[in-house]
This record gives structure tokens, sequence and C-alpha cells, in this order.
């Protein structure tokens, strides 16, 4: 069947229409099917307008053209005309027709502006107002008044809801709460329906929020929406930062085989006209992408969209809604005024200028602290030469060398004691510090100051007389008894040769009245994991592939370039610190004693155990996360990957670059580092290698 002029000059005119249709789900620039196993979804591809992208659960296909009609006759019934590709690349016309007694002839003659369709019945947005419904069960539906204006419809099996005009919340008629009351006091821009829930998207933050049977920890946090659709199982939504297709199970876990394309998406239909109130007309070039300046084929034409108000939690208003853009959100961590205080949940004004007073007092208290251990030191100085003795015969000193070659005689507080600490000889600028002045620079190691704590014992930050921040790790009592001094002395030979910019390197030591204290650079931006995990600001992609490339020389370093080779034998995340640069340092290494016979082996489960670093920094997951399933990381996403699916891991929360293969690439590599026979995993410098071609390859943001 040939399509005639008439409809190819309603196609021409599509793009000026407001009309949508849908079976139990959302219209818009994505759409859902139904069925437990030929669900699948559909979205508009922004980066490609002549094409769609249908994500099927079985596989993904790409569609050339899908052009979908719908006609009402009083004489051929409700018919729907599809325009598909066949085996030649020739389009072909498929109608399907539906009884005419299912069509009510009352509705026939009306525009409407959205229908939906559930089990038995459809209902429709009549464009002069109000809802009507049409179909076998559509009496028991009990429609609203038609003095009711609704801005669109989503239907259940036996129920439909929609969003007011006027309060911009969400009604619902039909079978008594089918999936539950609806949220109250809640405004919503759009709407969809799944087997047994229905989701919609906050007017205030454009976040999601859902009723029914679903699982509420799959429901995205941190991103806002600007359309969704929900099949049987899967929901899937389009986000407004980068316009990417993003989809979560109602039950929790994607299956294996659901791979959204991280193609840019469709943000809505274009059309003529200015935006209304509290509108905004879509830029592209908010979306970074230099080849994409609009999104409508004329420039005339423009995508509408609902501004919204608020922010989701965590971040404020950084900037309000204009003609051209939507409002947009910056994290609490850079909340500077007053503006944003009250949105943040940080203190008032009142209270900043106590907290800047207690911060005064305590640089008083420093201060003094700092004046009274100079006189210490003084006084100290002015003894020590007295107390030195004759070299021969005497007991209870402790000669030492600074790295620098400055040799340093000290007391031991008990003489009847052993010397606690041979002589060291060792290049560098590694320096002995004395007990009393990392106790002055830690505040007496007060807990305010600590950074973290490990198996080891505590680490502080630390400010030196001089003004150079430090990090003084503090051994605890276990350490301590476990650990002779001998084995302490062999250490410190190591850790003051070691010199790497992708190390946290040593800078000195103190081994006074019992303590034992190491003193390294200070990594102001803190451990990976804070940033990727905890409350600290996220990363974007060219940053996470640069610390990627960085943390992995550092252990290559350590295996290949040190004598004798250290072994990590705890790589994760929160070792790997972020220095004032945003470089990646490696810390918190153990040295490979002689009775470690399989120094490969050792090596192998570094590489493994990077391998999960990997996995963290493309997915933004915990490495074990005991509300997800699997809760371990390797579980969940080594099968994705091997299956073809390593998009479906990539974290969303970041802004995807518009080619993502460097991010896929990285994946792969993680696989190569997580393979169960260690004989086939590479090695640090082969994974440093593959790293940096990706690097080289070049990522867009």
């Amino acid at each position: 069947m040939t399509m005639s002029i008439h409809t190819w000059l309603l196609l021409l005119l599509l793009p000026l229409m407001p009309l949508s249709a849908s079976g139990y789900g959302s219209s818009g620039p994505v759409a859902a099917s139904f069925g437990d196993t030929n669900g699948f979804f559909c979205a508009i591809d922004a980066w490609r307008q002549s094409r769609n992208h249908m994500l099927e659960q079985k596989q993904q296909v790409l569609i050339k053209f899908n052009i979908v009609i719908f006609h009402f006759s009083a004489t051929n019934g409700y018919s729907l005309r599809r325009r598909t590709p066949n085996n030649n690349s020739l389009a072909k016309d498929v109608v399907f027709n539906y009884n005419s007694s299912f069509l009510d002839p009352h509705v026939s003659g009306l525009v409407m502006r959205n229908i939906v369709s559930g089990e038995g019945f459809s209902c429709g947005v009549v464009r002069e107002g109000g809802v009507v419904c049409w179909g076998p069960k559509s009496v028991k539906l009990g429609v609203p008044a038609i003095s009711k204006e609704f801005v669109l419809l989503a239907s259940g099996i036996g129920s439909v809801c929609g969003i007011s005009n006027v309060s911009r919340e969400v009604e619902c008629w039909g079978v008594a709460n089918e999936f539950g009351a609806p949220p109250i006091g809640i405004r919503f821009v759009s709407l969809s329906a799944g087997a047994q829930h229905y989701c919609g998207v906050r007017k205030d933050d454009h976040g999601v929020e859902c009723w029914g049977i679903f699982n509420s920890s799959s429901v995205p946090k941190g991103s806002g929406f600007i359309a969704i659709a929900s099949s049987d199982y899967t929901i899937c939504g389009v986000r407004e930062v980068d316009l990417v297709l993003d989809c979560w199970s109602v039950h929790g876990q994607l299956p294996l085989d659901y791979s959204p394309p991280l193609q840019l998406c469709s943000p809505g239909v274009c059309s003529l006209g200015l935006c209304g109130a509290g509108m905004f007309a879509f830029n592209a070039s908010v979306l970074n992408e230099p080849d994409l300046t609009t999104l409508c084929v004329r420039k005339d034409l423009k995508i509408c969209l609902p501004c919204g108000t608020n922010c989701s939690q965590g971040y404020f208003p950084s900037s309000l809604c204009s003609d051209t853009a939507d409002r947009i959100c910056s994290a609490c961590s850079l909340c500077q005024n007053s503006s944003c205080w009250d949105v943040c949940g940080l203190p008032s004004s009142s209270g900043v200028q106590e907290q800047e007073q207690m911060e005064i007092n305590k640089l008083l208290v420093i201060i003094g602290c700092l004046v009274s251990g100079s006189l210490l030191i003084l006084f100290a100085w002015c003894l020590i030469p007295r107390m030195i003795k004759t070299k021969d015969g005497e007991r209870g000193k402790i000669k030492c060398t600074f790295c620098v070659g400055k040799p340093v005689v000290e007391a031991d507080p008990d003489p009847n004691l052993q010397p606690s600490l041979s002589l060291i000889t060792t290049v560098g600028s590694t320096q002995v510090f004395r007990l009393s002045e990392l106790k002055d620079a830690t505040h007496g190691f007060k807990e305010f100051n600590e950074l973290g704590r490990g198996s080891f014992g505590f680490v502080y930050k630390a400010v030196l007389t001089d003004g150079r921040q430090v990090a003084v790790k503090r051994a605890n009592a276990a350490t301590i008894i476990h650990t002779n001094s001998r084995d302490f002395e062999a250490e410190l030979e190591i850790l003051c040769n070691i010199r790497h910019g992708n190390i946290v390197n040593l800078l000195g030591y103190c081994a006074e009245m019992g303590e034992r204290l190491l003193v390294y650079e200070f990594m102001p931006h803190g451990t990976l994991h804070d940033h990727l995990h905890g409350e600290l600001s996220p990363l974007d992609w060219n940053l996470r592939l640069k610390i990627s490339l960085q943390a992995a020389r550092g252990l290559e370093y350590l295996h290949k370039e040190v004598t004798p080779p250290i072994v990590h034998r705890d790589v994760k995340t929160s070792n790997i610190l972020l220095d004032s640069e945003w470089g990646a340092r490696i810390a918190d290494f153990g040295i490979l004693s002689a009775s470690d016979r399989d120094l490969n082996g050792d090596m192998e489960s570094d590489v493994y155990n990077f391998g999960i670093v990997l996995l963290e920094i493309s997915s933004g997951r915990k490495a074990y996360d005991k509300d997800c399933s699997p809760p371990g990381i390797a579980q969940w996403a080594l099968p994705l990957i091997r299956h073809g699916k390593a998009a479906a891991i990539i974290d969303r929360s970041v802004a995807l670059p518009r080619d993502v293969e460097p991010l896929l690439k990285v994946a792969d590599v993680a696989e190569l580092a997580l393979r169960e026979k260690p004989t086939e995993r590479p090695s640090m410098p082969e994974v440093v290698s593959l790293l940096d071609q990706i690097m080289r390859s070049g990522l867009t943001s």
C-alpha cells in the first residue's frame, strides 16, 4: 500500500501537533510496551534526528523510521498505521484495524490532546477541555466531571490518573486504589503507569515519585527527568542534565540484557509560538555538543519544557529559570552566601559569626601553644649540650641522621634502656621530627584533627611551625607491640627512598617515648572513595580516567621500580588520595617481607583489587553494597561486560561525554584485571599501557 499525499502532509505537520498516544504508560520522547517477554522502550534520538532507538529485553535494534498515526473513523473503527522498513530497506505500510463497535461514535469527531488505553477502554483529554472515555469497560471508570481539565493522562489496567491543569496534582478514577492512593500535595509535570505502579516527574525538582508496588531504593534520587515511561517491570526516563536515557527496575536489579542506548534523547516535541509562563525553550547548547545547535529542523520551532523551582536534596538553585534555560542546581558544598543557607541546612549568619569567633579562639590557642612550644625547644636546646658527654662509655644516646645528612643526637629518657632506633642512613628529604613538635602540630592528637583510621592506627592533619600541612600517622598499641624496632627501621629505610608523583610520599618520622609516627604529604582533596560514594563533589569523566591512569602508574612504580618490590595488599578507593592538583596518589601500602614467597601471586592480587577500583570509577557503585543484588560489584558488573552490555554499568549520575567508547574500554580493562585465573590477569605495566592508550584516544566532555 502506498502512502497518499494527505498522509505525507500529515507527517510533515507532526512536529507541530501536540497530540500523543500510549497504552497504559506515558507519552513523550520515550515510550514503553508491555509484556513479560516482549517489553521494549523506544526513544526519539536527538543526536540523529532521523532515527529512533528501540530497547528490547532480548536485543537492541535501530529503527530508521517509526511513524505512528492514529485514525478515528465511524466506519472503519480505530486503526493504527505504522511505517517500518522491510528487508529491502523499502518502507511499507502496516494497518491494524479494530472492531468499529469499540469506538464510540460520539467521540469520533473530537480533537484530543492526549489519549491512553487500559484493559477494555480508552480515554482522552479533549482539546476544548475535559476527559472522555470509551470502550466496553469505560462505564466502570466513573469519569470525572467534564469541567475538570487535565494536562495529560496515564492508564493502568483498570484505572486512569491525570495531572490537573489547575493544581498540577494527580487525580485518579476507575478501580479504587488499584495501585494505592496517589501522593497528596505534590505537583507533577509528567506521568506514567506500569503493570502495578504509577510514576511521575515532580514539578519542583524534576525528581521521580512512584506509588504502587515498586522498590523505592531503585528510584533515582540525584537526577532530574523531563520525560518518563513505564513497562511491566522497568521504568526509563530522559535525564534533564544530558538527555540520556536512564532505566531502573521496579523490583530492584535490572535484567542482564537491559542496556539502554547512551545517545542523546529528544526532550520533547518542537512547536511554534512562545513558551508560556513557567516554561522555558530548551537550548541545545547546554549539552556541550559542538555539532548540535538546535534539536528542531526549523529555527522558528522550539521545545518548551516546564521550569523546575527547587533542586534535589544536597543541591541549591544557583540560577533561576529564564526564557531559554531551566534553573541550575549546584552542590551545597559550593554554597557561599545566605541565599542558599536555608536550602542547604547551613547555619544562619549569626551561627556563622559564632563559628568564626570559635575559629578565632582556636587560632589564639594555637598561637599560644606554638609560642610555648618554641620556648620549650629553646630551653631544651640550651640543656642538650650539657647532657652530651664524651662518646666513649656513654649509653642512652641515639645517634640519628637526617636524610639530608645532618646528624642529630637525642637522649633516651631512661638510661637503663637500649637505644630504640639505630643509625639510619637514607637519601632524599626525609627528616626526624620531635614528638613535642607533632603534638603541637596536631593539637595533642585531638579528635577534630583526625583524618581517618586503619589497622596501623590514626591519621591526623597537622600544621608544622613552618606552615606546611602534613598528615601524621600514629601507630596504635597493637602495631607497636607486634612490630619490633628492627622491622620498623627496615621499613623506614625503604620508605625514605620512595619518591614518585603518584605515591603519597613519606616526609619524616618520630620514634620517641615508645611512639611511632610517620609524617606524610597532605592530600587536600581527600580520598577517591569519598568523591565516588561520600559527600565530596562528584568527579567528571575526564578526571576519572586521569585518576585511573595515575593510580595504575603508582602501583606500577611499587611493583617494578622499587627494590625490593612493594605489594600494596589493600588496593581500594579509600587508599587512593587526591592532591592539590587532583592528581591520584597511592597510600597505605605495605612492605614485602622476606617471608613472602609468592611475589607474583601477591602482585596479581593487587591487579585484581585495582580491577574493582576501575569498576567503582566506571559505575559509581560501591565495591560491596548490601542493598544491591548481588551485593558484590564484580558479581554484578562482570556478566554485563562479558555479554557486551558494559554500557549498563556506566555511572549515570555524571553527564556522559558524546563519545562513550573510552568508558566502555575502561570496563574491558577491569574485566581483564578480574579474571578468575591469576595467570590470565595483566601485570600493572600492561594495565598502565592499556589505560594510557584509552587516555590518548581522547574523551570529549
